[in-house]
């Protein structure tokens, strides 16, 4: 009996080991915080997430953690797309339309019309513009972008319809 309680006590040190060094799945799953958008928003993302295709610059989808129709992912280093977030700050900055912020670029794609921002540490974020939901993608740096907008641009226009953003 006391053979059997000194294996189990070993469980309680290796669950804190595994939460004090980070263990993880082996699926290494990226994670994505999801948005909280309005109904008819929501209603939207959940349309695009049925369009999206199954591949985006040639990477596989691997959607992030937690599961949500509001959320997509490709590959590894992950390019994640989240549908229904808040209108960026710099959308209406105005330095931005007179092409005076060095950080951030308006223009379009495939008829999608985007922000890019770039992130700190590297990469980019894109914003959709004029369309009823704003729909972001963040490309991690060493990825080509403009092919990530390419192969988003016809599941964009086809789920989220051009207007404003509520």
């Amino acid at each position: 009996m006391n053979l059997f309680r000194h294996r189990l006590s070993g469980l309680p040190a290796l669950a804190l080991l595994c939460a004090a060094v980070g263990c993880s799945s082996a699926d290494d799953s990226a994670a994505a915080a999801v948005p909280s958008p309005t109904t008819k928003v929501a209603k939207l993302c959940r349309n695009l997430d049925g369009a999206l295709p199954s591949k985006v610059d040639g990477q596989d989808r691997r959607d992030p953690e937690p599961a949500s129709a509001l959320t997509a992912g490709w590959g590894n280093p992950a390019i994640i797309l989240r549908c229904g977030v808040e209108r960026p700050p710099k959308m209406v900055d105005p330095k931005v339309a007179e092409g005076a912020d060095p950080d951030a670029v308006a223009g379009g794609v495939n008829g999608v019309d985007w922000l890019m921002e770039k992130r700190d540490g590297g990469g980019y974020r894109f914003t959709t513009a004029s369309r009823l939901a704003y729909v972001e993608v963040t490309v991690p740096e060493g990825t080509d972008s403009s092919a990530v907008l390419i192969d988003l641009a016809a599941a964009v226009k086809k789920a989220v319809p051009e207007g404003i953003a509520d």
